[in-house]
This record gives structure tokens, sequence and C-alpha cells, in this order.
């Protein structure tokens, strides 16, 4: 255990997120390196009254892992990562992020679906549910878990799998860090590469209307392995992109598929054939191809997200129109597939509601000049207000910021909601977590008089 305080040299370090809007200064961070030392700094904050806050991969856009004036438990020590290449499992410590589970599954050809960018830490995204751009193959991260090792607000040990707290495993398939510390994760896994037909396909804005209609039309129907999103970006001044595009809006498909190469080549033909400006999809191994979009750190981010059962041409439009707006060079606008194995889980398997739902759009915010704050978060409202006739009410969490408890309960349903705060109510029934999506501890009813 490593404890550190604002007057220790790496206090600033300890406490840097990946949203740079967020600047907090906790009372002490507790780097933990196993279960023992994050029993000993919930103990130190219950001792002390200090709120608790928990980071992993520190990648909330809200900057729910840091907090003023508290205790942060950080496992970010915790890296062990070990693959069972017989029983196609691996089992990660909680503050391992997906470029290095990646990279270590590259070795064996195995993966499990991941962040879209390499520095998203395993144990957020997993709890908030794990959408990567191979869930339509492989299904949400949360769909491939096989259990979970937990400390409790109370200080105990506990895992959570099909057999051993079944209801609490139910909650950890989406419903946050409201339940514990996560120290541990075993997945299940999945054939990757060791090279996967994978890249970018990119188009001016005067061209994108028609890619994004023949996109949206085919990829409900491609192969499951196929994973494509669709992106509203500014064109990077790269030596694959046309000279005349440089900086200014663009349409970009990004493409992966979990196939052999050849398959992938066959899948994708398809949208090579709408004449992209620029097409950089060729064999490259997963994990490389997984760090493609990483961000530079130290920008200002704001994000949002909604879900639709249809994205018709009117949806389209207003899709296209603020990709041709995007408030810096750094921002997105991001349409998402689901469907395929994320969509055919039992529904009363995870909390998550609408899994069904087609696609999900999420304005991704990012900036650099304090100044510009109010425009960028403008963007972001405006696409939600505009879109907001095609949507279909529900909410991916991990793709949003604070937003409301209505937009937390959306993501659940009332049902779902309802069930998530009686566990709550047992497992933390003082709110000890509630540096996230939260959940409000259902109290018990009085006893009758």
């Amino acid at each position: 255990m490593q404890w550190v305080r604002p007057d220790d040299a790496g206090y600033d370090e300890a406490r840097t997120l990946f949203n740079a809007m967020i600047d907090r200064r906790p009372a002490v961070i507790a780097q933990c390196t196993d279960a023992a030392d994050v029993r000993e700094a919930l103990a130190m904050a219950r001792k002390h009254g200090l709120e608790v806050a928990v980071r992993s991969g520190g990648h909330s856009v809200a900057g729910m892992s840091m907090i003023d004036g508290g205790l942060v438990v950080d496992v970010r020590p915790m890296k062990r990562i070990s693959f069972d290449a017989e029983s196609r499992t691996a089992t990660v410590g909680g503050g391992v992020t997906w470029g290095e589970f990646d990279r270590a599954g590259q070795e064996l050809g195995l993966a499990t679906t991941g962040g879209r960018v390499t520095t998203t830490g395993v144990s957020g995204f997993t709890l908030g549910g794990g959408s990567g751009w191979l869930d339509r193959a492989w299904g949400l991260a949360c769909d491939n878990l096989v259990s979970v090792d937990l400390v409790t607000a109370s200080g105990n040990e506990v895992t959570a799998s099909a057999t051993e707290n079944p209801e609490l495993f139910w909650a950890l398939h989406g419903g946050g860090g409201n339940f514990g510390v996560a120290t541990s994760f075993t997945f299940n896994l999945h054939d990757v590469g060791p090279e996967v037909f994978c890249g970018l396909l990119l188009w001016p804005a005067d061209a994108a209307r028609d890619a994004a209609l023949a996109f949206r039309d085919y990829v409900h129907s491609s192969p499951e392995a196929l994973g494509a999103n669709l992106v509203g970006v500014i064109a990077p001044p790269e030596d694959f992109v046309p000279a005349q595009m440089h900086g200014k809006p663009a349409l970009a498909m990004v493409i992966v598929h979990a196939g052999s190469v050849e398959e992938g080549r066959e899948a994708v033909r398809p949208l090579q054939e709408l004449a992209p400006a620029a097409d950089i999809l060729a064999p490259r191994p997963y994990a490389e191809f997984q760090g493609m979009l990483d961000d530079e750190p130290g920008q200002f981010n704001y994000w949002s997200a909604d879900y639709h059962d249809q994205f018709p041409d009117e949806a389209v439009d207003v899709f296209l129109d603020y990709g041709k707006t995007l408030p810096h060079e750094s921002s997105q606008l991001l349409l998402a597939p689901w469907g395929g194995a994320a969509a055919r889980v039992d529904p009363a398997s995870t909390p998550m509601a609408r899994r069904t739902s087609r696609w999900v759009s999420h304005p991704f915010a990012l900036w650099r000049d304090p100044a510009q704050t109010e425009e960028a978060i403008g963007w972001a409202r405006g696409f939600r207000r505009d879109i907001a006739a095609f949507t279909s009410g529900g909410v991916y969490l991990n793709f949003i910021g604070h937003e409301g408890q209505d937009r937390i309960k959306a993501a659940f349903g009332a049902e779902n909601y309802a069930r998530l705060a009686r566990l709550k109510g047992e497992y933390d029934p003082e709110n000890v977590f509630r540096g996230n999506q939260n959940i409000q501890p259902a109290t018990a009813e009085p006893a009758a008089p």
C-alpha cells in the first residue's frame, strides 16, 4: 500500500484524470496492490469519515473516480494478468487497462470485447456493460464475465459468479461500481488473429451522405464478426488522406473483423466499393488496431449518448450536419450498431434495459482551450436535442457523464432499477460507493406498529 497525500511529490500525477476538465484534490490516495490494501483503505475512510471514490482507468468523463477532500481507492497497481489457453479464460487485476489486456492476449490469439481505446480501464468499462468494436461478434464485456472478486463497503471479500452470489453477479453486468471495489475479473475469451482485417475508410463531407446511408443499410445484415462504426471526424493531416481534405470535416468508417483476414476482406468489400477518398484497411494485429484511435491526454471532454431502434434518413441528416460542425479537431460523432451477440442475451441476465436497440449515437466533444468549453458542450447537447425525435429513451451509461437520476433509471428500466436498489441496500446501505452512476440504496420498510 502506498499512501499519496497533497504534500507528496507524486500527488498531482496520481490525481490527474483522462478528462482535463476535472481538477479535484483528494485528502489521500490509497494505491492498492491487493484486496487487503483495499480493506485497509476503506477502514481508513470509515475511521476518519472520508467520502470514497474508486479509480481504475480514470476514464469516467464526469471524473467519478476522483473526489475533493476524500479518499481515493486507486487500484491501478493491480496489474496481474493470467491467461489459460486450455479453458480459454483470462483473469486480470482491477487496475489493468484494455491495452495491457489485449497485448497479453495477442500472444495467444485470444481476446474479449474491450474498450475502443487502450487506456480505458477493464474495471469501469466492464462493470458499466462494456460496448466495444466487436460486441456484435462477442457480446458486451459483461456478457463474457465468468466471475468478479469484490471488496464490499464493510470490508468483506466476496466472489460473484453464476453459482456464487448470483444476484450480485447479475448486478455487475452493467450496474457499475455501486456494490464494491472490483479487484479481479475472469473473462471468457475468443479467437482473434494473429492478424485481423481492420482500419479506416474516409469520405469528404460532400460525399458523406450516400456512404452513410449505405453503411446504415448494410451493417445489420453484415456478418456479426464485422465491427464497423460510423464516425464524424476532422480529417487529419496524414499521408493517407488527400491534401485537400486535411483539417476539414469528413466521414469515417472504423472497421475491424474478428474472423480470418480473407473473411474480413469479403465482409468489408461492400463498404470499400463506396469509393472512399482514403482506405487504410489492411491485416494488422488486433492489439495494434485497438490503439489506432487513442486520444492524446490532457484534453477537455464532454460526452453523451442515446439509443435508437431505427435510424431513418432524417436522423442520418442530423448526424451528418453535426459531423460538419465538430468543435475541435479531436472531437468525434460516433454511430455504433448494436445487435448480434450483444442483443441475443436473455433480457433477464443483465440489468441493462433495451439490449435489442439497434444503434447508439455518441457525441464525443474534445477540446483544448478552456474558452471553447461552452461551444463544445453546446455542440454535444445540440446534437442530443436535434436527434431526440429518433431516440428510444434508453442510454448506455458508460458513454455519458452526470445527466441526472432519470437517465440512470432509463438505462435500467423501473423494474431492474428497483432490483438494483435492493441489492445496493444489502451491499452498500450507506452508499459509500456513490462516485458513479449512482443507484440509491433501497431502505427497509418500517416495521408495522
